[in-house]
């Protein structure tokens, strides 16, 4: 016989089996999750069914169902049927749920009903960090994604591609009209057949149009006048790709810029970054355990008003501004050009000439904006590469000096973007390899921030045992309990 490594045979018998723990090596990640979960405190973080009913049949431990969570989400095992099969084939699961195998719908509504808990599990666990001294540093990079939701493009209705659904589906009634009417001309040989074909073509168009038509109507009733027919709160946002776009979330995230731990996240239904800046770095902080945090981020979330609330809560922001002047792009003097003194409230143009203050004006975000002007810019030599108009007026926002000063801070840091591109954005690119091509599972706003949530905690996980080893964790999560 070959010489070959020797199977065991199936039929042999052991008088003493072998112990299920001697299946899991001591630096085995699963450990971990069992020493995570087992240190804290469900009941307190506000899991579910802690205390057990008196009658009935038995409920599963919320631990159990919860080790059994972040296991599938540290395996890219998020789906509960999934979660149901492994449970009955997979040592590592049967050594950590104690050979129990909840049934799928057991472990969805675990998911669907701790929503709050899972989220401050996810919580405690950038605490550890934070009492592991892994989250000194007080930088954080902070930015957004669109992650696809349960949500077909074809099943989410925005006036516009109603519109064009509509129009569509018009023009190819009339078509099939026009073919009916040759067809009754010409009088070909397969005329009866050809006409039952298309007089079932033309009643399927129809039906579809009177669905458009239910569809516009539920549509005028919707407040940002976009309509999901199966998550209702997915949104179509638009993607990098020209002209590209999907329907979903946008989801932030805080990373710190050491150690790359996800510290905050929240999860929004707008397609834009802009009035997101406040609430994440008010959650960057809360994460850190600490005031003056330093916060990275790209243009998108550059709005005054925002910048505004950060930086009264301590902290400081760095934000490039965005590059949107028509002035610039038309080969004309930008406001940049112009240099303001703060002694004299006024500006100085690229010719000398001051502009002086006049009235106050507010926009439509209650903003209250300055203006400034010289009226005597008709003979000026410079005034064609300055403004077509008679003269020019530049606005200034009553509270500019903060991105003034958050302008001079980022140009004390020519890396700051850098930075921010190598801490935030491959985590981005994790987790949406985890995911797969389905990115969420749940529905709705309520539901997918859970979902999330455990992908930041699994993926934080990894990067703990990534930089301490197996060993060591197992050590920071009894410290972290003491």
């Amino acid at each position: 016989m070959p010489r070959y490594v020797e199977s065991q045979d199936r039929q042999q018998v052991t008088l003493l089996p072998e112990c299920l723990d001697d299946f899991i090596g001591e630096d085995n990640p699963v450990r971990v999750v069992d020493a995570f979960v087992d240190e804290l405190d469900l009941a307190g973080v506000g899991f579910e069914g802690m205390v057990p009913a008196a009658t009935g049949r038995p409920a599963y431990h919320p631990g159990v169902l919860l080790k059994l969570y972040i296991y599938g989400y540290l395996n890219r095992v998020q789906s509960s049927r999934r979660l149901e099969r492994e449970c009955q084939r997979n040592v590592e699961l049967m050594w950590l749920t104690g050979r129990l195998a909840p049934d799928f719908k057991t472990i969805a509504d675990f998911r669907r009903d701790n929503g709050r808990g899972i989220r401050q599990a996810c919580s405690q666990f950038v605490a550890i960090c934070r009492k592991l001294k892994l989250l000194v540093d007080g930088v954080v990079a902070v930015d957004g994604s669109k992650f696809k939701a349960v949500n077909n493009r074809d099943r989410n209705f925005t006036p516009h591609k109603l519109e064009q659904r509509m129009k569509q589906i018009q023009e190819s009634i009339d078509r099939y009209l026009q073919a009916l009417d040759t067809a009754d001309r010409t009088q070909p040989e397969d005329l009866p057949a050809r006409t039952a074909r298309l007089q079932d073509k033309l009643s399927k168009l129809r039906r579809q149009m009177n669905d458009l038509r239910e569809v516009e109507q539920q549509l005028q009733q919707q407040p940002d006048q976009q309509l999901s027919q199966t998550d209702p709160d997915a949104r179509s946002m638009a993607t990098s790709g020209r002209g590209t776009g999907i329907v979903g979330y946008n989801v932030q995230i805080a990373t710190d810029t050491t150690h790359h731990f996800i510290v905050a996240h929240e999860v929004l239904n707008v397609g834009h970054d802009r009035t997101a800046l406040a609430s994440m770095a008010s959650k960057a902080q809360e994460g850190l355990g600490r005031k003056g945090i330093g916060l990275i981020a790209d243009r998108g979330y550059y709005k005054g008003t925002q910048i505004l609330d950060a930086e009264k809560a301590g902290v400081q922001t760095y934000i490039p501004k965005p590059m949107t002047s028509t002035s610039k792009a038309e080969g004309r003097f930008s406001k940049a050009d112009f240099v303001y003194d703060a002694k004299a409230d006024e500006y100085r143009c690229p010719a000398g000439q001051i502009l002086r203050r006049g009235a106050d004006q507010v926009d439509g975000e209650g903003m209250v904006l300055h203006s400034y002007a010289r009226y005597g810019c008709s003979d000026c030599p410079m005034k064609a590469q300055c403004t077509p108009a008679s003269f020019r007026r530049i606005r200034r926002w009553e509270h500019e000096d903060v991105l003034d000063v958050m302008q001079q801070r980022l140009d004390r840091n020519p890396n700051a973007m850098k930075i921010r591109r190598r801490t935030v954005e491959h985590v981005f690119g994790t987790l949406k390899y985890w995911m797969g091509s389905t990115h969420f599972l749940t529905k709705t706003l309520k539901h997918v921030p859970t979902e999330i949530s455990l992908h930041v905690l699994a993926y934080n996980l990894k990067r703990l045992m990534s930089i301490l080893g197996i060993a060591e964790t197992m050590k920071a999560m009894r410290f972290a309990r003491a």
